[in-house]
Parts: C-alpha cells; sequence; structure tokens
C-alpha cells in the first residue's frame, strides 16, 4: 500500500488490530477504539501498515513526521541515482588520428564521469564504400580505451555512418578482447536507397 493510501486514525476500518507502539515494541491484539485510545494519549496518529495482515498492523506513531521522514529519503535516494548519458564522438575518415587522440582524452573524462560512449564515424558519398576503413577507426578506438571501456555493442551501420557503444568498465580480455570482438562483426552496408544522410 503506497503512502498516500495509509488509513490513519479513523479510517481504519479493522475491529481488531496488531499494535506497535512509538518505541517499536509489539503492544499485542486489541481492538481498534483501544489502540486509539493509546495513540490519544500519546499525542500520536494509529496508522495502518500492514492491512493484508491477520489481524492488520498498526503503529502509533507521529504521522507528520513520519511522511516527512519518506519524503526526505525518496528525495535523497533520487539525488543519489545519477542519469546515465550517452555522450557521442564523432569522426570522419579521414580525421588524422593525432586528432581522435585528442578527442579521446575528452571521452576519458566523460567514461570516468559514468557516461556511455558512442562512438560514430561518418561516411560521406562513396566513403560507404569502404567500410573497413571504419571499421579500422573504431578497432583503433576501442583498443585505446580498453583499460577504461568495454564494447556493449559491437559496429553496425547506422544510415551513413558506423557505430558502437561503448560503456564504462574496462573491457573483459583487455585490448585483445576489443580488437577481436571488432574484427569478428559482420557490417552488413544497406543498399542506396536505404541509405539515409548521417545526422
Amino acid at each position: 500500500m503506497s503512502d498516500k493510501n495509509l488509513r490513519i486514525n479513523q479510517q481504519i476500518r479493522a475491529k481488531e488490530i496488531r499494535v506497535i507502539d512509538d518505541q517499536g515494541k509489539q503492544v499485542g491484539v486489541m481492538p481498534v477504539y483501544e489502540a486509539l485510545r493509546l495513540a490519544q494519549d500519546r499525542n500520536l496518529d494509529l496508522v495502518e501498515v500492514a492491512p493484508n495482515a491477520q489481524p492488520p498492523v498498526c503503529r502509533i506513531i507521529d504521522f507528520g513526521k513520519f511522511m516527512y521522514e519518506r519524503t526526505k529519503k525518496e528525495r535523497e535516494a533520487k539525488k543519489g541515482q545519477k542519469a546515465i548519458e550517452i555522450k557521442e564522438l564523432r569522426i570522419r575518415p579521414k580525421t588524422n588520428w593525432y586528432h581522435t587522440g585528442f578527442k579521446l582524452k575528452r571521452v576519458r573524462e566523460f567514461i570516468a564521469a559514468g557516461n556511455k560512449i558512442r562512438v560514430r564515424v561518418i561516411f560521406r558519398a562513396r566513403e560507404i564504400t569502404h567500410t573497413t576503413i571504419g571499421r579500422e577507426i573504431l578497432e583503433k578506438v576501442a583498443i585505446e580505451l580498453a583499460d577504461v571501456a568495454s564494447i556493449e555493442q559491437a559496429p553496425l551501420m547506422d544510415g551513413k555512418s558506423l557505430m558502437m557503444l561503448l560503456t564504462p568498465g574496462p573491457m573483459k580480455g583487455g585490448p585483445e578482447a576489443a580488437k577481436n570482438m571488432i574484427r569478428n562483426t559482420r557490417v552488413v552496408v544497406p543498399p542506396p536507397e536505404e541509405l539515409t544522410p548521417a545526422p
């Protein structure tokens, strides 16, 4: 039962309930009116926490404080869950590897921050017939980053580009495994009518 649907005080329908007091001790099974009196004597609320139990379980607590603490914990949990972003590294087949090396330094920072990396080799015009060049570039990138990233998705054609997806965490088997994975992946080049311009 969600917090919004929790029954408190006079909303509790059961005639008999099992009661846990504000110290966390089991008081026992008693009529609901008796438990309500106990809660009122302590200026607290009676909250049904396990409605499906036989008999239902109720706690004597400060409901306002309970909801505040619960909301605070949920907010803190959300803060801790950082959304994983996918960053993209775009490379052209004719890009000098020296320049790509500079980009890889930035990619390492993204990986260290927990981001996934989509590496995309973008082809123009007739370059699309030379996918082996694109595969070699992806192989170099995967080998270079094998100490910090592993291949989550092997190379595949996506429109007029060849792409792979890297995820944080060293490649199991190291650079050699990265190289073999790329070399053993069959890349299918779509027929010209299916090709769409790369984004």
